[in-house]
């Protein structure tokens, strides 16, 4: 497959996820009408919310394939790295934080706390790992520094 070809199958796949994330729109808005569960519901909204953003994505490396081109500069990066260096410290703290939250509920029958504090960690994980790689993107940019 040539790089053609890779990128017009990248954006149709990328138009199909977007169905899919459309779907899930649909069925967590279907479960939140049915429930009146406050932890149902806010798990519903959670997932929700991510299915708007990962559709956003989607539509973005669509387009960034298709009709608009898309770059990152280096002057761009380092115009704002030290504030997004400020945000890793912070991300890391929210971390340490709810690491140190789950290990005094274990064994205190909290399990819905539990779970959502279990959820808050692993969401801010992710954005710790998207800064790690966005950090990669920057070395590679600046190979020597």
């Amino acid at each position: 497959m040539n790089t053609k070809e890779l990128q017009e199958q990248i954006i149709s796949d990328m138009k199909q996820w977007q169905k899919a994330e459309n779907a899930s729109v649909a069925s967590t808005g279907r479960i939140i009408e049915k429930t009146k569960n406050p932890v149902v519901r806010l798990v519903m909204e959670i997932i929700q919310r991510d299915s708007k953003m990962h559709y956003q994505v989607q539509g973005f490396i669509a387009d960034s394939l298709g009709e608009k081109t898309v770059s990152l500069t280096p002057e761009e990066l380092a115009q704002v790295w030290e504030m997004i260096e400020q945000h890793i410290q912070l991300e890391k703290k929210m971390i340490e934080a709810a690491g140190q939250l789950l290990a005094s509920l274990k064994g205190k029958h909290m399990v819905i706390q539990q779970y959502l504090i279990d959820y808050l960690l692993e969401d801010e994980t992710k954005h710790n790992n998207l800064l790690d790689r966005l950090s990669g993107i920057k070395t590679k940019m600046y190979p020597y520094g």
